[in-house]
């Protein structure tokens, strides 16, 4: 009876950006408040190669209004964290997540009337 070697374990999983577990109380706290008042309604997280992102729409049918995306390869440039619009338009971008979310924050201020 021969033995044969065992199969080398090859993965063909790719290493893939995601959020980790601060990240995400912190985006789903902001994303809480908006939902309780009314705001946003539903969302969406994607896992890439590259990036990951969080996708922020009003109702479950339309464009995300909002994307907050992970890149880790622009950590040294111009920060890896990025709130982008409903257009794709870039409304912040920087190294500090709490700081790049309060773009969002500002829609929780509202007038008295």
């Amino acid at each position: 009876m021969t033995v044969q070697p065992p199969i080398p374990f090859t993965s063909h999983t790719f290493d893939q950006v995601s959020f980790d577990r601060q990240e995400l109380g912190q985006i789903l706290t902001l994303y809480g408040r908006m939902v309780a008042m009314g705001e946003w309604r539903d969302y969406g997280i994607s896992h890439l190669r590259d990036v990951a992102v969080f996708s922020i729409f009003r109702r479950t049918a339309e464009n995300a209004l909002y994307r907050i995306e992970k890149r880790p390869k622009l950590r040294g440039r111009q920060g890896m964290y990025a709130v982008l619009g409903m257009d794709g338009q870039i409304l912040r971008r920087g190294q500090d997540l709490a700081q790049v979310l309060r773009v969002l924050e500002r829609k929780l201020i509202r007038p008295i009337d």
